[in-house]
């Protein structure tokens, strides 16, 4: 794959959680592309087997891994196979994450009629499944911290490591309709400052990458229509977006290359870093 730079990553060992989708899977090929021998976690193994393939078809080194990252046992074994096979981690990538229906209301703003029940099959804020709230933030936030729980112990013992864990503009920005996953998000940003400090001592440096909006599997329905055209609400994204367009997973590679340099970023600790096309800094006037 074509990179912006290269940093030299060879004899590292990196786990991508989430490695599967369409943002991670680039994450790790641009990893493998550096040098680093790279594990592809995946709650489903044919999809980071799929960005397996393509890494070895551009020369570089993986493997595929079954990983649920909400699961303890799960997250051990995945550890001992990559330690088996490519050797202990070097550098986590925590890119497991999305949202739920369930933690999704209709409508952006509660109406008066909403409250009267007016209206059929419309979930309002005090209409949310606490089942569904708690899938979204256990999702995304238990599926950042138990990760680094499993695979960050060894790199605390050898005094080097590197952290890399996926927050969103929701963090700084909630956006309307997903409370779920805008709180969890901002949980992971707060997360991420307090293991940077946390970790500070033992040489393994933890930072986030605030991806703004990229069209997704997971989100392409709200984005797209049927026929490709966008929907209202990408329009909406586009118009606060000052650089007019969605993101390109490759918009991602150098920010995250930087920071898992050491060379580049060895004092760089507990950053949120946003690639979001100025979305953050724009009041919308």
């Amino acid at each position: 794959m074509q990179l912006p730079f290269r940093v030299n990553l060879e004899g590292r060992v990196a786990l991508v959680t989430g490695g599967g989708g369409v943002l991670c899977s680039v994450m790790a090929r641009a990893l493998a592309a550096c040098g680093a021998r790279v594990a592809v976690a995946d709650l489903k193994k044919e999809a980071a087997e799929a960005v397996v393939s393509v890494i070895r078809g551009e020369g570089g080194t993986a493997m595929a891994v079954a990983c649920d990252v909400l699961q303890r046992e799960s997250l051990a074994a995945a550890n001992e196979t990559v330690k088996r096979e490519l050797g202990p981690i070097d550098i986590l990538i925590n890119g497991a994450g999305g949202n739920h229906p369930k933690g999704t209301t209709t409508h952006e703003y509660l109406r008066p009629e909403d409250l009267q029940g007016a209206v059929q099959d419309v979930i309002t804020f005090y209409d949310l499944d606490p089942k569904g709230i708690e899938f979204v933030f256990n999702l995304n936030f238990l599926g950042t911290l138990l990760p680094t729980q499993a695979f960050t112990r060894e790199m605390a013992a050898r005094g080097r490591g590197v952290v890399i864990n996926i927050s969103s503009m929701n963090a700084f920005r909630p956006l309307t309709k997903i409370p779920a996953y805008s709180a969890a998000k901002a949980a992971v940003s707060n997360f991420t400052q307090w293991l940077a400090v946390h970790f500070s001592r033992v040489g393994v440096r933890v930072n986030a990458i605030a991806p703004g909006f990229f069209v997704t599997e997971q989100n392409r329905s709200l984005l797209t229509r049927p026929d490709g055209s966008w929907t209202p609400r990408a329009h909406t994204i586009l118009a606060h977006t000052p650089m007019g367009r969605f993101g390109e997973p490759q918009d991602l590679v150098g920010t995250l290359l930087w920071l898992v340099s050491d060379e580049a970023a060895g004092f760089v600790t507990g950053v949120v870093v946003p690639v979001d096309g100025g979305f953050a800094a724009f009041s919308g006037v």
